[in-house]
């Protein structure tokens, strides 16, 4: 690995961070929504929903599109898409209309994560690729921790619009960024083969520090026109599509639980908003602890038996803070255990889908499982905000959101048997 290939990977880990931030950007301005509109639970659950209805649409549909014209492009109409969305959100004036802008903002989102999922793959060489994945992942909750950070300040001096007034300035400056320190994936282009692909490819190897190559070697006909999507239900890859799509679903649900809810929870114990957003800084320092901790034992134990222990402990921690803690302190400390699970779970299952597919399909698989599964975890805020407003407790909802893990971790124990039968990570 280069210092080269390393600065694709911290640019990656950085839009990653972005995504984090835009996505919980919403969670830190909901109590300030909340009593600004006055508007109930189960309503403000939907409004918390809407950028994850966003989100698995631009998963699905962008993805694919990642794998047609490139990573590199596709990261950058996100932005500018995730940039739109957020000054829209700072202009809303009613409930429908953030919903609206909030589903645009999603849509960049979920482009955003399939695109870069591959390109880290893909910048990163075999010894290092799960580890570079579980780092590029790593920056969600490093986003949230700097992103509550400020938010809480900016909560302290202005109303809850300065939150996503600052979410489209990150989104705008990434721009420039990504032009600069993040070209094409060399496997990408080899893959694809645009009547540039050479040059391209020879400016990219010299950044690295390798010597160009004279011609491309020869690849089967037709290769390049294999439609993405359909492949991913051939009977080499079905089961893991399959398998991987509901772990992530499952696991999801649970964690966007935690995520979304954290906030208005606190607040509703008594504690003033900043101090809400700061409990929910906690419950990121303990997923970026996760997803550090989860990639450096990815070189020792394997990923998959490490994804597993993670969905379990995922479930255990999430009941644990539903018991409602009285003061600030075990609020944040269980916050932060809960992040640390839920957050290495996730992060385990995108060096898994990284793992399980090829170049080819890698950006519309992650796209895929990504896109169903945030489909379905958009009902995980709303469902949440349904119970909490037909009267049951906070302790009944953590039990029955943190299921959702145990699910992921039994579709994952499936692949643990596909592999045994011959598939290589």
């Amino acid at each position: 690995m280069s210092r080269f290939q390393w600065g694709v990977v911290a640019t990656m880990i950085g839009l990653n961070a972005l995504d984090g931030f835009d996505v919980l950007s919403i969670s830190f301005a909901a109590p300030g929504i909340a009593a600004d509109w006055g508007i109930d639970r189960a309503a403000l659950g939907i409004v918390l929903s809407m950028e994850l209805v966003g989100m698995a649409i631009g998963s699905l549909f962008l993805g694919g599109i990642a794998d047609r014209i490139g990573r590199r492009a596709t990261i950058l109409s996100c932005l500018s898409i995730m940039t739109v969305g957020m000054l829209g959100a700072a202009t809303a004036n009613g409930v429908t209309v953030l919903m609206l802008w909030r589903v645009l903002t999603g849509l960049g989102i979920g482009g955003m994560l399939a695109a870069t999922n591959a390109a880290v793959a893909e910048a990163a060489n075999a010894r290092h690729r799960s580890l570079a994945v579980v780092l590029m992942a790593a920056g969600y909750p490093v986003g949230t921790i700097v992103g509550g950070s400020v938010s809480a300040v900016l909560l302290s001096i202005y109303d809850w619009r300065a939150i996503f007034v600052f979410g489209a300035a990150c989104s705008l400056l990434f721009v420039p960024l990504v032009l600069w320190r993040a070209p094409e994936s060399v496997s990408f282009l080899m893959h694809k083969r645009p009547p540039d692909a050479l040059k391209r490819i020879n400016a990219a190897l010299a950044r690295m520090g390798h010597p160009p190559v004279d011609a491309l070697p020869e690849v089967e006909v037709g290769d390049g026109d294999k439609v993405p999507m359909i492949e991913l239900f051939s009977p080499a890859l079905l089961r893991p599509t399959i398998l991987l799509t509901l772990a992530y679903l499952a696991h999801i649900m649970t964690f966007y639980f935690i995520l979304k809810w954290i906030p208005k929870i606190v607040v509703d114990m008594g504690f003033p908003p900043p101090e809400a957003a700061g409990v929910l800084v906690w419950a990121s320092i303990g997923g970026a602890t996760g997803s550090v901790l989860l990639g450096l034992l990815s070189g020792k134990i394997r990923l998959l038996a490490l994804t597993i222990v993670a969905m379990l402990l995922s479930t255990a921690l999430v009941i644990v803070f539903g018991r409602a803690q009285t003061d600030l302190s075990s609020l944040s400390m269980v916050a932060a255990l809960a992040g640390f699970a839920t957050n290495a779970g996730v992060v385990g299952l995108y060096a898994l889908i990284a793992q399980s597919f090829p170049t080819g399909v890698r950006a519309t698989a992650t796209g895929f499982v990504i896109g169903v599964g945030r489909g379905g975890s958009a009902l995980a805020p709303a469902l949440a905000g349904f119970l909490f407003a037909a009267g049951y407790g906070l302790q009944s909802v953590a039990v029955l959101m943190g299921l959702g893990s145990i699910i992921g971790a039994v579709a994952l124990a499936g692949m643990l048997r596909w592999r045994a039968q011959g598939a290589t990570a």
